[in-house]
């Protein structure tokens, strides 16, 4: 498969940035999540990449092939990048049966390909299965009814399975009637001799032209496998459809339409489509968001399994954390365009890069809590939150917070220098969707009317504290005492809403304990991913512990 790469990708609409100077790459054979809240341009790389969408500059290259470069003007159309798009909406012609849907998309490929004998290579899959008559007869077998009588149909697709082979292999092989004669093994034996024959006298009369087939019966000559322009046999096309039709298993539904399956069944189809082409990167665009809970957890683990199985690169759309989560090798996080962080999926939750990142991944969310304080001599960060309870925050590894903070102004003014020398560009537009501060909540009791109020003046020793509901410990001998305020027992696990004064904090409790709304509690806050956020910028400064 295929790694992709994109350089200072962007995409915009007059002055609006879809995608504003992207640059990602995308391991081969890794499952990469385009993570994001509605709008912000998940859906816009991925169409960039297949392309159904041109970006207005920037590189984009599929393994070694470049597909798209606006300086040397290059645009390979979506049907020669060798990519799958799975859409939303899956698509199925209500009209043709699941069979016709998969192996619609292969009848219209004509590209240049081997030239291979299919006689000879049909003649061998025959022969590997007349090695056991017995078997033969076990699998027909299977196929009878109470009454004795026998699906064909359910043989063939018992052949299919069991040899790998097409339609039309499994229907010859059935019409060899192994399993009516007095001795199965015999005639088996004496069936594949013949076969053995007329395969051994095809390779000869390819010798006497001075031609060979190699072992996948493509026709070589000089040592080179001989090349033409055209359209897949119907061998070919069938083995395809069978082939991905075993991945999803959905073998018994060929005949069906549409209409007659579940939306599960439905989705499976739709992906096996997808796949029958054999493309080297596989895009899905929030295929799941049609079905019910149940079966989207499902559907998960099954995309995971087909992930493995097929060794393709996935590239996956949603606004589903938790979907990004619990697929993805690594997440790409998008807000307004602009990408926010690219790691792996702890990596993400336990060090995101930003308030956006720590809000937006994680469920119940991130506590954000307002704290004022300095740095002291020993790296400790004394903080004042919570309405005047003091607190230390230890740093896991030790930083220098004016140090950041003389870096953070450096970085924010060169990048402004930066935009402003871009304007000069007689060429340049300047973004009309401007990117913003990302306004975090704080949860209270009574919310304060925000619109009615003045900004706040932001100051270097302006912090913002984040704490992860399992972070929360509940017991009698807390250090800060708190008021249960509500409380959703789910079996495994509750989640509380605990009051402080008029501030609300989320805590997940593990294991099957009531909590009575109105009870006064002890509690803690531990661990050591306790995040620690400069308030001017947004950005992170450290994780570490709180002493209390």
């Amino acid at each position: 498969m295929s790694q992709i790469t994109l350089k200072n990708i962007t995409k915009r609409w007059g002055k609006y940035y879809a995608v504003d100077h992207l640059d990602l790459e995308i391991a081969d054979n890794s499952f990469i999540t385009l993570l994001g809240p509605s709008g912000c341009g998940k859906t816009t790389i991925l169409r960039m990449i297949a392309g159904l969408e041109t970006p207005t500059t920037g590189q984009i290259k599929i393994g070694d092939r470049v597909v798209f470069d606006s300086d040397a003007g290059i645009n390979v159309p979506p049907n020669k990048r060798k990519v799958g798009f799975l859409f939303q909406n899956y698509a199925l012609w209500p009209n043709m049966t699941v069979y016709q849907n998969i192996s619609f998309g292969l009848s219209n490929i004509k590209e240049e390909m081997p030239v291979v004998d299919e006689g000879a290579k049909t003649a061998s899959e025959l022969i590997k299965a007349l090695r056991s008559g017995k078997k033969i007869v076990e699998l027909v077998e299977e196929c009878r009814d109470k009454r004795g009588k026998l699906d064909t149909e359910k043989v063939y697709l018992k052949f299919i399975d069991a040899f790998t082979l097409s339609i039309y292999t499994a229907k010859a092989l059935y019409g060899y009637k192994i399993h009516e004669a007095s001795d199965p093994e015999k005639a088996a034996k004496d069936k594949a001799g013949e076969l053995f024959d007329k395969l051994e006298a095809t390779k000869k009369a390819y010798e006497a032209k001075g031609q060979s087939l190699n072992e996948n019966f493509e026709v070589t000559e000089g040592g080179k496998v001989r090349m033409e322009n055209r359209k897949l046999t119907k061998e070919e096309i069938d083995k395809s459809v069978r082939r991905v039709s075993r991945i999803v298993k959905i073998g018994m539904f060929m005949n069906r339409y549409p209409a007659e399956l579940s939306g599960g069944q439905q989705q499976r189809v739709a992906i096996a489509r997808t796949l029958a082409p054999e493309p080297d990167v596989l895009f899905m665009d929030e295929p799941l968001s049609n079905l019910d809970a149940k079966l989207r957890l499902e559907m998960r683990y099954e995309l995971q399994r087909l992930h493995v199985e097929t060794g393709s690169t996935f590239v996956y759309v949603t606004h589903d954390q938790m979907e990004a989560m619990t697929l993805a090798t690594k997440i790409c996080l998008i807000n307004n365009g602009v990408l926010q962080q690219y790691a792996a999926p702890l990596e993400v939750y336990n060090h995101p890069k930003n308030l956006f990142v720590a809000d937006f991944v994680g469920n119940p969310s991130i506590n954000f809590i307002d704290a004022k304080g300095t740095q002291t001599e020993d790296g400790k960060v004394e903080l004042i939150a919570l309405n005047g309870i003091r607190l230390k925050f230890v740093p896991k590894q030790p930083v220098d917070i004016a140090k950041w903070q003389a870096d953070r102004d450096k970085e924010a003014a060169d990048a402004q220098a930066a935009a402003e020398e871009s304007l000069k560009d007689k060429k340049a537009v300047e973004k009309s969707n401007k990117d913003e501060k990302f306004k975090y909540h704080v949860a209270m009791v009574e919310e304060n009317d925000y619109s009615m109020e003045e900004e706040p003046v932001i100051t270097n020793e302006d912090f913002v504290i984040g704490v992860r509901p399992e972070a929360l410990k509940l017991g009698e001998t807390g250090a800060l005492k708190t008021t249960v305020y509500g409380a959703m027992p789910t079996g495994m696990e509750s989640t509380v809403k605990l009051r402080i004064g008029n501030f609300l904090l989320t805590g997940v409790i593990f294991g099957g304990v009531t909590f009575n709304i109105g009870t006064e509690m002890g509690m803690d806050i531990q661990g050591d991913d306790i995040l620690l956020f400069d308030r001017t910028s947004g950005k992170c400064i450290s994780s570490g512990s709180i002493e209390l």
